[in-house]
C-alpha cells in the first residue's frame, strides 16, 4: 500500500511535468486507496485550477470546499481556493467572487507571513488593477513568453547540433529523463540534409528573425514605391514565414517528446503502486 507522501511526490511531478489530467488522476487514485485527504483534495483542485477552463473551475470549487471540510486551517487549499475566487468574474460567478474576502481574510489571519500569503497579496493586485494595467500586463506576458520561445529554440537548436556531431545519442534514451527525451526527439526529428536549413535558422533564430523583420519592411516599401501597392501589403511578411515554420517544427518536437515523458513517467508510478 503506498503511503500519503508516495502519492504526494506523484502528483507534484505529474503537475509539475505538465500532466494536469494525469495528476489529477493520481489524486482521486490517492483518495480511493488512503480515504479522503485535504492535501490529496488540494492537488486534484489544482489540477483543475491549471486548465484554465469554466467547467474545470467549478470541479476545483468543490475539490477546494471538500479539503477545507476535512482540514479547514490547511494553508494550501485556503491559498487556493482564495486564488481561485479573486480571479472569478464577479458578473458571471458572483459567488465564488465575493467568498474571496473571507478567505482571503482568514489566510492573513492564520500565517500572516506564509508564502501563500505573499502569493494572494499579489494576486489581490491583480484583481485590482485597471484597463490600462491589464493591458500592460498582457503585453508583458506576451513578451516573456515569446522570450522563453525564442530561448527554447535556440538551446533545442545548439543541444542537436552537438548530438548530430557526435553521432546522435550515444546511449539508449530514459522515457523519464525529459531533456534527454527531447534531445533525442530533435535528432530523430530534424537529423538529415533535407533539414540544414531549420537547424540553421533554430540555431541562430535571432537572427533570423531580425533579418526577416527588416527584409519584409524593405519589400513593403519597394512595392508602395514601384506602385504595385498603394499601401501596406502582407506580401512582405512573407519573409517571416520561413522564421515561423522553425518555430513551429521545434515547438512540435518538443511537444511530442513532452508526451512521451508524461506517460513514461506516469507508467513508472503505476508500476510502483
Amino acid at each position: 500500500m503506498s503511503t500519503l507522501d508516495a502519492w504526494q511526490d506523484r502528483c507534484e511531478q505529474l503537475f509539475v511535468a505538465g500532466g494536469h489530467a494525469a495528476a489529477r488522476r493520481a489524486a482521486r487514485e490517492g483518495i480511493e486507496e488512503l480515504g479522503p485527504h485535504p492535501d490529496l483534495y488540494c492537488w486534484l483542485a489544482l489540477g483543475h485550477v491549471a486548465e484554465d477552463d469554466d467547467d474545470h473551475d467549478d470541479e476545483a470549487e468543490r475539490a477546494f470546499r471538500a479539503g477545507l471540510a476535512l482540514d479547514p486551517d490547511h494553508l494550501g487549499l485556503l491559498a487556493g481556493y482564495a486564488e481561485l475566487c479573486l480571479r472569478a468574474d464577479g458578473f458571471d460567478r458572483p459567488g465564488r467572487a465575493g467568498r474571496a474576502a473571507g478567505l482571503t481574510q482568514r489566510l492573513k489571519e492564520q500565517a500572516p507571513d506564509s508564502a501563500e500569503a505573499g502569493r494572494i497579496e499579489a494576486v489581490e493586485r491583480w484583481s485590482r488593477r485597471g484597463y490600462w494595467a491589464d493591458i500592460r500586463m498582457r503585453t508583458a506576458v506576451r513578451a516573456v513568453e515569446i522570450e522563453d520561445r525564442r530561448r527554447d529554440t535556440e538551446a533545442q537548436a545548439r543541444a542537436l547540433t552537438e548530438d548530430l556531431s557526435r553521432g546522435g545519442p550515444a546511449a539508449p534514451v530514459d522515457p523519464t529523463d525529459r531533456e534527454a527525451l527531447v534531445r533525442a526527439a530533435t535528432v530523430e526529428a530534424l537529423a538529415g540534409p533535407w533539414n540544414a536549413p531549420v537547424r540553421f535558422l533554430g540555431r541562430y533564430r535571432s537572427a533570423a528573425w531580425v533579418m526577416s523583420a527588416a527584409l519584409s519592411l524593405i519589400t513593403d516599401a519597394v512595392l508602395r514605391q514601384t506602385g504595385v501597392v498603394d499601401s501596406f501589403s502582407f506580401w512582405g511578411c512573407l519573409w517571416l514565414l520561413p522564421v515561423l515554420l522553425v518555430d513551429h517544427r521545434f515547438r512540435a518536437v518538443r511537444k511530442e517528446a513532452e508526451a512521451r515523458h508524461l506517460a513514461a513517467l506516469e507508467a513508472s508510478f503505476a508500476e510502483r503502486t
